[in-house]
Formats: structure tokens, sequence, C-alpha cells
């Protein structure tokens, strides 16, 4: 029986769920078919589970293909229905074990904590206990909501075995990676708060082990859109070039969404451009019964990937006024990148958790939450800052967001001496 040579394993929330991370996951596999991987899986969740979680999913039918040698795997779970969490990390944690037991050297990235790192580690334990001597190096990153949300609440809740067992199971894995500076000093911020109780050492081992990788974009996929394109795609959705306001995001009380709708109602441009809020979440049923009287607000729930840089080269300004709240902090903000490729009008946003890291200089920013402020610079950017301005800032934007371009940063995160040693 022939096997590959060299295999990538990525555990994660892939396609079709809406999430950042999801896009960071294709962007890897897409680029290790380049770089001597002839087996690259990703291992994710079964879809009617992703539905039934009430995650905010890409339209089903215009999921981008990946390429051949890239297999996506959703196992099924593992028993009946008593044990209802668990049979499903059976399944992935079991299909994993079959993978590594063969002789494969095979490097295995999770992405998020809970659960798929446990996933990893689990089966590792599994493989070696089992005799079969797998040829493993394993890769946890930290994408954010690990710490700002899952650790955070450990600690707010005074729960600190559970916060205890995060952190074992993260440094159990070979390389340990952040998405951004700012999420690499919350870990180590939360290992001083567990360590002060529990006289453990993880802020040690953390600060000393824990590196930054950001996210991977596929920049070919959003630099300098036809123009026809643009225009035939916003023509479809009875919009025009520069006459709109665009939110492009998961749809939630953290990406500041409230606060922009509300600041619509006051911009002086709103007779010049409308507002159009292209995404799903948790915050979407809400946010439309307060616009139900506006119709100048557009909503768009069915954006797939193709459609998501034309309507970001298209628009007049992009908003994403994203503040920090208890169950979120934005650790990066990947969609700003992607709009700093894409081109189009400026971005306004706010410096909350890691998006100066993803904006630099490319942006405007507003302070988190202050409403007034963000309409004045909606107001400025649409209304007041001349060709000559935009052209400067999307200069220097473009020239940041091509630092994440997604082969030098899967080169960083995937050196060739972490390869099946």
């Amino acid at each position: 029986m022939s096997h590959p040579s060299r295999r990538l394993v990525i555990v994660v929330r892939a396609d079709p769920v809406i999430c950042g991370h999801s896009g960071e996951a294709r962007n890897l596999a897409e680029v290790a078919l380049t770089r001597g991987f002839d087996d690259v899986r990703l291992l994710t969740w079964p879809i009617p589970t992703l539905e039934a979680a009430g995650l905010p999913l890409k339209p089903l039918d215009r999921l981008l293909p990946y390429s051949d040698g890239i297999t996506v795997e959703r196992p099924e779970a593992v028993g009946d229905y008593r044990v209802p969490d668990g049979r499903h990390l059976a399944g992935l944690t079991g299909r994993l074990v079959e993978l590594l037991s063969e002789p494969v050297p095979t490097v295995c990235l999770s992405m998020y904590l809970v659960p798929h790192t446990t996933v990893v580690i689990d089966a590792v334990n599994a493989a070696r206990a089992a005799g079969f001597t797998p040829q493993v190096r394993t890769i946890a990153k930290a994408v954010g909501s690990d710490v700002t949300n899952v650790i955070r609440n450990c600690l707010r809740e005074g729960r600190w075995g559970a916060a205890t067992v995060l952190f074992t199971t993260f440094l159990a894995n070979d390389e340990l990676v952040a998405v951004s500076e700012y999420t690499r000093d919350e870990i180590i911020a939360t290992a001083e708060e567990v360590d002060a109780h529990s006289g453990t050492t993880f802020a040690e081992q953390c600060r000393n082990r824990v590196t930054v990788s950001y996210p991977p974009i596929d920049a070919t996929a959003f630099l300098d859109p036809e123009p026809a394109a643009v225009d035939a795609a916003l023509a479809r959705r009875g919009l025009r070039r520069d006459g709109y306001l665009l939110f492009l995001s998961r749809v939630a009380r953290a990406k500041g969404i409230y606060d922009l709708v509300i600041a619509y109602g006051q911009m002086r441009c709103r007779d010049d451009v409308k507002l159009v809020i292209a995404g799903n979440g948790p915050a979407l049923e809400h946010v439309r019964a307060m616009a139900k009287e506006d119709d100048r607000i557009v909503f768009l729930n069915d954006v797939d990937d193709d459609e998501k840089t034309l309507l970001m080269n298209g628009c007049a300004a992009y908003a994403l006024p994203t503040k920090p709240e208890p169950d979120f902090v934005e650790t990066f903000g990947i969609a700003l990148a992607e709009k700093m490729l894409a081109g189009g009008g400026p971005i306004v946003t706010t410096l909350t958790g890691g998006t100066g890291e993803a904006v630099g200089d490319g942006a405007i920013i507003v302070e988190p939450g202050d409403i007034n402020a963000l309409a004045d610079a909606l107001d400025r950017v649409i209304l007041e800052m001349t060709p000559e301005e935009k052209a400067s800032l999307a200069t220097r934007a473009r020239a940041k967001a091509l630092e994440f371009d997604r082969g030098a940063v899967f080169d960083s995160l995937f050196p060739q001496a972490t390869v099946g040693s």
C-alpha cells in the first residue's frame, strides 16, 4: 500500500463557517501543496452540526472549491445520543488516530484550544499508547477568542481547574503560536493570573515559547479586481460605485454594528451613500428591526467569497467600529487586511485588541464606542477627503496588508525543520 510522503492536517472550523480562521485554514492548505506536502487534510465538523450550533454560515451552494490534494473530512459522531458533544469529539479524535497510524511524516496544526487542540493532543497520545509511533509535530494556534472568551471566562467565574486544563493542553504541543502580539500578551497575562492563584508556572513557559503568526491571506484574490466585474456585481445588488458605506463582517455587538447603525442615522453623508450590512451573526435580526424604518440601510446575508472582494472594492468607505466586549475582543481583524488589499474607499475602524497590527497607518482611527466620532470620521472620509488623500491612504494600506500574504506566512509557520521531526 502506497502512502503520501508528507502530510499536513489542520483541525479547524472550516468552511462554510463565516470565520476568518476558516479562511486561514484554506490558505495554509493551498500553499502547502506548493511546499512539498502531497496530502493536506482539513479535519472539521459535519455541516448539520455547524447548522445546529447556530454559527453564521456561507451559502452552501457557492463555496469555493479546494485544489486537488486537499481533502476536507467531516467525521460523523461516534456512539449514540446520550453523549451529545463527546460523540463528535470522538469522531474527530478517532479519525486523526487513523491518520497518525500510517507511516507518514505529519505536521498537525490546530486552531482553537477548545476543542481542536484537545483533539490533537488526545489523538497523539492515543496513537503512541497504541504503539503506532507516529511521526508527528504539533502546532497549536491560539486564535484570540481562545483567550479573550474561553480563558477569560474561566478566570471571571473562578474556574481555575478549567483554565489549568486549557494551558496544559496548549503547552503539550511542540510549537505554540498566537494570531497577534495582542493575543500573545493576553495569553501571558491570563497565565500570570492562573499562576498567582494556583502556583503554576504557565506564564514563564508561555513567555518563552509562544510566537506570533499573523493570519495568511490570499492577496491575489483581492488585488485589482476587474472594474467590469465590480460594476456588474453592484448592479445586481442595486448599488453603484462609491454609493455606499460597507460593513462586511460578523453581525455582532462586539463588531460595533449597533454603533454604526446609530451613527449612520446622524451622518451628513447619508443622503449620498447607503449603508450596506453584509454578513450574518447573532445580532442580525435585532439590527434588522432597528433599521426597518430606514430604507437607506441594505442587508446582504448571502455574500460569497468572490463577491466580497467586489463589494469592498466598490464602496465609498468601509467601517468596522469593533469594540471590546466580555465575550469577544478583535484580536487581529482579517477583514480589515482583506479590505486593504481589495482597494475601494478608506477604512474607518478602532484600535481594539490587535486591529492596530492589521491596519498599521492604513486606516482612519476612532475611539471604540464613540458614536459621534464615528459619524464625523465617516462624513469626513466621504464628503471631505480629497482623491489624493485617499490614494495615499490606499497605498499605505496595501503595502501593510501585503505583509500577510499567505506564502510568506506559511513559510514562517512551517519551516522545513518542523516536517516529520
